[in-house]
């Protein structure tokens, strides 16, 4: 049996490294009042079609939705923000306090191309600051994400893009002038961005085509469709981001996938992923929770994929593996209860070890610990149990010392040392 194509096993070696992650991001978002939030995997469709938009390639060509027994529209989530909003009006969070900074980790189900960082479930970190229209809660944010960044792995590996989409009707607006001007030029576009013009012209401006690229630099700028609130809005924001020393870029043609955002839309980038190379994506969202049904909240918010994240965390993160240090090799089994004292002490003192359960002599068990690179053996044959005594043993230098049970928490110090 395998398992389904995009979907991939996390190993018992590889989840220190998603463990180091939630305990990196818990720490940095704890300090500034971000409290986790864990949302079910699965929604009702109209959830997503209401929130992402009916002209997205999510919607239209990626979401697992199936009908249930109860005949219920289900979709497997392909994003956090919409379930996150959801969350919030469905308990009415918004009544206990007037801002809410939630953060999730967790699995996203999109059909896609199964390639290098992108899978069909993948894993996502995000953050949602709710309830302020503030330029200083995107600029927290985006504060945040690069504190992450800097706290994992390697500080010289990605660039910040940033731009203003404006609101809902200055998009529409440019949208006209877009398309107008698109239209001269649509027998040489790619087909994906023919297939946008009538539909979602906007993600056009994303295309990688290098062709299409070209014919958009000629293309209307959508920063002179934005008003004055708009741009104060954003500048405000390169401000303080200058003042932060993050560097960043001013993007004009970034724009992102999903409906719901106005406003701010940046991206975290790096160059060693190739073309799938934004390891964090996120923005504004003024109106989509009263598009959902609640009241009319402002919020911005990002989220990093896992999968893109953890491959520069192994290459550059100076982590060493930590073997299990101590190993106990028990020459008799069935006569243990000097064992389980040691084992208590260990435990009280958070002494990384591992038992042999093999009924091996000692000379295999010492072997075994050599292979598996521990730092000392607690060797405990018929004469320390006999003697109430306990033999350890240095590998790297075999040194041997027996001490009696009654003076282990004494020696425990210069175990915990190694």
């Amino acid at each position: 049996m395998q398992p389904l194509r995009g979907t991939k096993d996390i190993l018992p070696n590889e989840i220190q490294t998603w463990q180091l992650i939630h305990k990196v991001a818990n720490d940095i978002l704890n300090i500034h009042n971000y409290k986790e939030i864990r949302t079910p995997i699965i929604e009702n469709t109209e959830l997503f079609e209401r929130s992402i938009g009916n002209f997205t390639d999510i919607v239209n060509k990626e979401m697992y939705s199936f009908y249930d027994q109860g005949k219920r529209n289900i979709t497997l989530r392909p994003e956090g923000t919409a379930s996150i909003a959801r969350a919030l009006i469905t308990n009415k969070l918004y009544a206990e306090k007037s801002i809410n900074r939630l953060w999730y980790l967790g699995p996203m189900f999109r059909y896609e191309r199964p390639q290098k960082g992108r899978q069909r479930q993948f894993h996502q970190l995000g953050i949602e600051c709710i309830g302020s229209n503030m330029p200083v809660a995107d600029t927290e944010v985006i504060k945040l994400a690069i504190d992450i960044l800097k706290k994992i792995e390697c500080n010289d590996q990605y660039s910040l893009e940033i731009n203003s989409i404006g609101n809902l009707s200055e998009r529409e607006i440019y949208k006209i002038n877009l398309v107008d001007y698109l239209k001269k030029y649509e027998d040489e576009l790619d087909t994906d961005s023919k297939n946008r013009i009538s539909k979602n012209p906007l993600r056009i401006l994303d295309s990688k085509n290098l062709k299409t690229q070209k014919i958009l630099q000629n293309a209307p700028k959508l920063e002179k469709y934005l008003s004055t609130t708009s741009l104060k809005h954003f500048e405000t924001i390169c401000e303080h981001l200058t003042y932060l020393n993050i560097k960043y870029k001013i993007n004009n043609y970034l724009v992102r996938g999903l409906d719901y955002y106005n406003y701010t839309a940046f991206e975290i980038k790096t160059e060693n992923l190739n073309q799938q190379n934004t390891i964090c994506g996120g923005g504004r969202y003024d109106n989509l929770i009263e598009q959902l049904g609640g009241p009319c909240i402002p919020a911005v918010g990002w989220a990093i994929g896992l999968e893109r994240l953890i491959p520069l965390m192994q290459k550059n993160l100076n982590q060493k593996a930590k073997h299990n240090r101590i190993y106990i090799a028990v020459q008799n089994l069935h006569k243990i209860d000097i064992l389980w004292d040691i084992i208590h002490i260990l435990q009280e003192y958070q002494l990384k070890f591992e038992l042999d359960l093999n009924s091996n002599n000692l000379s295999k068990q010492i072997r075994k610990a050599n292979q598996l690179k521990a730092k000392i053996c607690l060797i405990i044959g018929e004469n320390e149990i006999r003697d109430k005594s306990i033999t350890i043993k240095w590998l790297q230098t075999g040194t041997q010392q027996n001490i009696q049970i009654s003076n282990f928490r004494k020696y425990i110090e210069y175990l915990k040392k190694i």
